[in-house]
């Protein structure tokens, strides 16, 4: 395989920038990073799912799920485990 030199590089360039033109190829470049970015993460994770399976996993041990009481009053409630209903959401109310 001949190796590229400068001159070969810039012809290569001018030809892309003709085709694609000047507004197209940063486009072009976020689609084939996005591509790459992609195709290296379906890799990785085919290959953890091949150790996976490679490894003998263990039995799982029979715990009994513990059962959790609702709270006595939503509303009550407080702290980033606080269940708020859709409209009590801060995004959704009425803006004046």
């Amino acid at each position: 395989m001949p190796n590229l030199g400068w001159m070969e590089i810039l012809i290569i360039l001018a030809i892309v920038l003709l085709l694609f033109g000047a507004n197209k190829l940063p486009d072009l470049a976020r689609s084939m990073g996005r591509s790459a970015r992609i195709f290296k993460s379906e890799v990785k994770e085919l290959r953890n799912d091949d150790e996976t399976q490679a490894t003998p996993q263990q039995p799982a041990q029979s715990q009994e799920p513990k059962e959790i009481a609702p709270p006595s009053n939503p509303q009550q409630q407080t702290g980033p485990n606080a269940q708020q209903s859709f409209w009590d959401a801060p995004e959704n109310q009425h803006r004046q």
